[in-house]
């Protein structure tokens, strides 16, 4: 089984930054992808970034593109965002996957484990 931690939400001001942090405890020796999903209230879950655990490489959308990094260092992986803007308020979730489709789909279903949320409130 396993098991994502998330920490570092928070409060913040636009033009701000915050750092997301994910640990992943358990059996994932066989995890290919982590990931960082986002939810704001009213809206569908949307794909923020991923990162594969064979050769580091990223996906993120659109929509972070240039702010956010996201990193990973053996069993732990972290969302830099830098120049928060208001839109980007929302619950954010660490998920984990077998699938090799994960990081380049960034969808939701593609995601077996998840974390339990740290929310991200971006001010203007």
């Amino acid at each position: 089984q396993v098991q994502l931690v998330e920490s570092g939400g928070g409060s913040v001001q636009a033009g701000g930054s915050l750092r997301l942090s994910c640990a992943i405890f358990g059996y994932s020796y066989s995890i290919y992808c982590m990931a960082w999903f986002r939810q704001a209230p009213g809206k569908e879950r949307e794909g923020v970034a991923a990162i594969r655990t064979d050769d580091l490489r990223t996906n993120y959308a659109d929509s972070v593109k240039g702010r956010f990094t996201i990193s990973r260092d053996s069993a732990k992986n972290t969302l830099q965002m830098n120049s928060l803007k208001p839109e980007d308020t929302a619950m954010y979730y660490c998920a984990a996957t077998y699938s090799v489709l994960g990081c380049f789909n960034l969808r939701d279903t593609d995601f077996p484990y998840w974390g339990q949320g740290t929310q991200v409130t971006v001010s203007s």
